[in-house]
């Protein structure tokens, strides 16, 4: 850092002694300009002057106010006003005490808002120029008093000037800082939307297998005394769902990693393409699951978005696992996905009438929709479902079905706004 900037730092901490720096050159300007006469005999040559008392004391009176100009500009320019336009009537010579009204306007200029700078300015330019002109001891037209219409007319401008850089730099610097807050908010609303995408993840893998292995498990325990190739078979099954689960967990955990992390994920997303694995591995698990499906892609139709394929997947998957969990023993499902226009409708139906599924009615909005397993063991199955529906600007519905069972139904835009957004560019 320059000398030059140090000090200028120094002095902006201490601004009452940078004005007093200010009234003091100001002082010695204006007696220094007292002292001289610009026209002598033959009109070029400079004399000296003595200036009288009274001129001395307004010149020191006029300096010593700019001291407060920060604390009460207008009232500063007041003063000072009235000091130059009892120096500009009070005899020859006279003494340039109209420099201190300059400062004090110029002050006020780049301390309030235009209109009032120009206010002041103009009755401050007429006021002193047209007592000058009138009632001073020079002829009107003298040079002297279209030196002070200039003068304050420049000091009004310059003040002016000050204050709109001001503002520029002012509002330069807030668009940066809420430009930076903006892209913080931003980055933080897509850290939250993430892990709660991820959370939705391993609560659906984590339900869905650990259902599938404990109710493997059950039967295994059940059957292995009498029959043991059923239990092996059954073991054989939760050996297949934990693997599944361990594959799953690992592909969504690894999203967590970073891009130079070793082992990232290579294997594709959960979709409807494995609609009928998932489905088996229900009917492993002793559930009858029927699955209908007409989700073709129409000529010219859009194909379908991962988000949309996976979060499909995502809702049969935890619909079928609360059915295997809540609907009892001997309990259908019938899981439909049809494609219909810019649409897919995902449905799951169950004819269970297990204990725990006492449901909120059917009139319930999908958010009161709740079955009491999720309740009591504090899970969020169907909360899960409805946003991770909603987030693609789908719907669900869920609720008993009249007779007994329960029914979920999503239905999913086809075109979601990232892949729109895609296609635009």
């Amino acid at each position: 850092m320059s000398t030059f900037q140090r000090a200028r730092r120094r002095l902006r901490a201490h601004p009452f002694a940078l004005d007093a720096a200010l009234a003091a050159g100001v002082l010695v300007c204006i007696v220094a300009g007292s002292l001289v006469e610009p026209h002598g005999p033959d009109g070029v040559t400079w004399t000296l002057r003595t200036p009288d008392a009274l001129s001395l004391v307004l010149m020191a009176l006029g300096a010593a106010a700019l001291v407060l100009r920060r604390r009460a500009p207008l009232a500063v320019l007041a003063f000072t006003g009235g000091v130059s336009l009892v120096e500009s009537v009070t005899g020859d010579p006279r003494a340039p005490v109209a420099m201190c009204v300059v400062v004090a306007l110029y002050t006020v200029a780049s301390t309030t808002d235009r209109p009032t700078a120009w206010r002041v300015g103009l009755l401050t330019t007429t006021v002193l120029t047209g007592a000058a002109m009138i009632a001073g001891p020079l002829p009107w037209y003298a040079q002297e008093n279209l030196a002070i219409l200039a003068w304050t007319g420049i000091g009004a401008t310059a003040g002016d000037a000050v204050r709109s850089r001001r503002a520029f730099v002012q509002a330069i610097r807030e668009r940066a800082e809420r430009a930076e807050r903006t892209r913080e908010e931003e980055a933080r609303r897509r850290v939250a939307e993430e892990r709660l995408r991820i959370a939705r993840d391993l609560h659906d893998v984590v339900a869905h297998h650990i259902a599938l292995v404990n109710v493997q498990a059950g039967v295994a325990a059940h059957v292995m005394d009498k029959r043991p190739d059923q239990a092996k078979e059954a073991l054989a099954h939760v050996r297949e769902a934990s693997r599944s689960a361990l594959g799953e967990l690992r592909a969504t955990v690894g999203l967590l990693r970073q891009s130079g992390d070793p082992e990232a994920p290579t294997e594709p997303a959960s979709g409807l393409d494995r609609l009928d694995d998932l489905a088996g591995t229900f009917r492993n698990a002793g559930l009858h699951v029927l699955v209908a499906r007409e989700d073709q892609r129409p000529e010219h139709a859009p194909a379908l978005p991962a988000a949309v394929d996976l979060a499909a997947y995502r809702v049969i998957q935890e619909a079928l696992t609360n059915v295997q969990k809540h609907a009892g023993t001997g309990a259908r499902a019938e899981v439909s996905v049809v494609r219909v226009g810019p649409h897919l409708e995902v449905t799951v139906l169950d004819d269970g009438t297990g204990a725990g599924r006492h449901e909120a009615p059917a009139s319930a909005p999908a958010t009161a929709s709740v079955r009491t397993g999720d309740r009591d063991g504090g899970g969020h199955g169907l909360l899960g479902m409805r946003e991770r529906v909603t987030a693609l600007r789908g719907t669900l519905t869920t609720g008993p079905r009249y007779g007994g069972g329960f029914r979920v139904h999503a239905i999913l835009p086809v075109e979601t706004r990232t892949s729109a957004a895609q296609d635009g560019s």
